[in-house]
């Protein structure tokens, strides 16, 4: 797949959870693009292991820790980044995830989990990057939310209530951030392909669920990467407050079953 003409050069971009699957998919395009990206993973090997490969390619990129969610942990992660290339354009919230539960499940720590990495950590490193962008009159703010935001999920309350968390926290941060030259975007996958991670990710689930969306087929990571390396470009400027779905047409039946009156 071709990349697109966008122009990152001597940008500075920093992308949380962007070790491996959609994360290192928007760190690769972002890259490509021209722009030196930092990658902040828990699993440090995993993120080094990425780095190593797009060296080869002498494409820019490097690691920062990521082992704290709260906001001193985020406001050094971000401080020691712009410190280091004195400067930071671009952060990407794609780190994400949550313990499964029922409503009956659900317990305090579950829900603390879910809010913690989706929307607080989303927050707080927005708040420790708008100086750094302010001061450059430019910047963006692009968190991976979830089609979950708008659907029901069985076992995912709490995770649908974070995601939609973070697109209304998004619509605020842009209003307020209009005038500075940041804007603040959101990006909404469907189902994404993961290959060799988890009960999801066997070909017969997979194609099971492919039957349910209209485009017939599972997303892939670039898929969500190129609407993230639109987002983050000069062509976007104009564009703030927004999310884009890139799920091949989940959300738009009523249903699953209109799809299979439809397709069969």
């Amino acid at each position: 797949m071709p990349t697109p003409p966008f122009d990152l050069g001597e940008r500075v971009a920093l992308v949380t959870g962007g070790g491996r699957g959609i994360g290192a998919a928007i760190v690769t395009r972002l890259a490509e693009a021209g722009a030196h990206v930092v990658i902040a993973n828990r699993s440090r090997d995993v993120a080094d292991a990425l780095v190593a490969d797009l060296s080869q390619r002498g494409l820019a990129t490097g690691t920062a820790q990521f082992d704290r969610l709260d906001r001193t942990g985020l406001r050094d992660l971000v401080d020691g980044v712009a410190h280091q290339h004195k400067r930071l354009d671009i952060v990407v919230h794609n780190a994400g995830g949550c313990p499964w539960a029922t409503l009956d499940e659900l317990d305090e720590d579950k829900l603390e989990a879910a809010l913690s990495i989706n929307l607080s950590a989303a927050i707080w490193l927005a708040q420790a990057a708008v100086p750094h962008m302010q001061a450059r009159h430019f910047g963006r703010i692009l968190v991976t939310s979830s089609i979950s935001s708008r659907l029901a999920m069985g076992g995912g309350a709490h995770y649908s209530a974070a995601k939609a968390g973070v697109n209304a926290f998004i619509r605020g941060a842009a209003f307020e951030l209009a005038r500075d030259g940041i804007t603040a975007n959101t990006v909404e996958p469907g189902f994404i392909a993961k290959p060799g991670r988890g009960s999801l990710s066997t070909a017969e689930n997979l194609s099971r669920i492919a039957r349910h969306i209209p485009m017939g087929r599972i997303g892939s990571a670039d898929d969500v990467a190129y609407a993230m390396l639109y987002l983050a470009s000069e062509q976007a400027s104009y564009v703030t407050g927004q999310s884009i779905v890139v799920d091949g047409g989940t959300t738009l039946p009523e249903t699953g079953f209109a799809v299979e009156r439809q397709w069969g």
